[in-house]
């Protein structure tokens, strides 16, 4: 890999704690980025903080991404911090365990497509003005192949990630003109915290099920891991792909075949 691809950008990086969020900022940093870390769980931001060797700044800023005012303040504070902005990848992420629609809440429905969906609309709304400016940016958003390949009992989830792609799509020819990339990676079933928690019953009960419903439906039988999405983050956040807009990359083993 080419070393650098990140040197004197800065990246905001949402849902940094862990899983995917947590590869991408420690990738990023390696590749010379100046990191923001944000994250709801300011702990996991702290040490995913902890964990990087890096040569830029890294920087925490705890943020609830489906908040108005938190959001703003991400973006205020990160330009503040290093006058410049980018790439942005949208990393956070909720699930949602299979439900039957008629037993799905109005509140989990609101969390999901909160976290899920607006928190792109949020961080997209608030750092475009300052890309703009500058007519450069890269915009990442991780939805799911999930948005393309429907399941049963995931409709609140496959709702808000196929919402995430049109979004992106809608984005891309908007912002084409000030020269802002805007893509989108659709992982597969991947080896992180969240995928657990699709699935009811206990720890034994959940490993059963990751193979039987995950790891079977992935024609190279294995769990994507979050470096895999790291990687694909990362070709699109840099210049390697700077004809590149519009794009929604799966990132799945092939589920989405």
């Amino acid at each position: 890999m080419n070393a650098g691809l990140l040197e004197r950008k800065t990246a905001i990086i949402t849902g940094a704690g862990s899983g995917m969020g947590k590869a991408a900022a420690k990738l990023f940093a390696a590749q010379g980025a100046n990191v923001v870390l944000a994250d709801l769980n300011k702990e996991a931001a702290d040490q995913t903080a902890q964990e990087i060797d890096h040569s830029g700044q890294v920087l925490v800023i705890q943020t609830d991404v489906g908040d108005d005012e938190s959001v703003q303040n991400l973006v205020n504070e990160t330009f503040n911090h290093f006058d410049d902005i980018d790439v942005l990848i949208n990393c956070a992420g909720v699930p949602q365990f299979f439900t039957p629609i008629e037993e799905m809440s109005i509140g989990e429905w609101d969390k999901i497509m909160s976290v899920n969906t607006k928190s792109i609309f949020l961080t997209t709304r608030y750092l475009v003005p300052y890309m703009k400016k500058r007519e450069k940016g890269s915009i990442v958003n991780i939805a799911s192949i999930a948005g393309i390949r429907a399941r049963p009992g995931l409709n609140a989830y496959c709702a808000s990630k196929g919402a995430a792609i049109m979004l992106t799509k809608a984005l891309a020819l908007e912002l084409a003109p000030f020269k802002i990339r805007v893509n989108a990676i659709n992982p597969g079933p991947a080896e992180t915290p969240m995928l657990g928690k699709f699935l009811p019953g206990d720890a034994q009960q959940v490993e059963e099920d990751k193979k039987k419903i995950f790891i079977d439906s992935v024609p190279l039988g294995t769990l994507i891991k979050p470096e895999d999405i790291a990687q694909a983050a990362l070709y699109l956040a840099s210049d390697l792909s700077k004809a590149v807009t519009g794009e929604i990359m799966n990132v799945d083993g092939g589920r989405g075949i």
